[in-house]
């Protein structure tokens, strides 16, 4: 199974998902990519990347927006953002789930990066435990 995290501009809500989601995920048929509906094109903010390090995972990288290739490949679409529609994955994959997660509105607001954080983490785990006992069964619109 080949999970795509989505977010708006892949700077940071999607990335932290892949990144946790590796970080925790034991079963190697399941791997994890991100991706932006946009790519976002200015530096990722660095209170961001500290922050992801204190939780050890790295979100460091150039952000990237969605390809035909990539989502040829992919099996389930988690949006990982309350700004990115569903309808924009429906038509093309059933398996769809969306976590309205807000943006930090500015950079650098460090209590508000560590409380999304801490919430990607939690729906992360929960999907990563229903996969890993009961993929088949899994509400996929949520």
């Amino acid at each position: 199974m080949k999970i795509l995290f989505v977010c708006k501009w892949n700077r940071f809500r999607s990335r932290t998902a892949e990144a946790y989601f590796k970080k925790i995920n034991k079963n190697k048929k399941i791997t994890a990519e991100s991706a932006g509906i946009f790519i976002g094109s200015y530096p990722l903010d660095k209170i961001q990347i500290k922050v992801a390090k204190e939780f050890g995972i790295n979100i460091n990288g150039m952000p990237r927006a969605i390809s035909a290739k990539l989502l040829n490949k992919t099996d389930l679409i988690v949006i990982t953002a309350d700004d990115v529609s569903e309808s924009l994955f429906t038509p093309k994959l059933q398996r769809v789930i969306k976590w309205n997660i807000p943006d930090v509105e500015k950079a650098g607001e460090e209590k508000k990066d560590r409380k999304i954080m801490k919430k990607i983490f939690k729906k992360i785990d929960r999907l990563n435990n229903e996969l890993q006992n009961n993929g088949a069964k899994i509400k996929w619109k949520q």
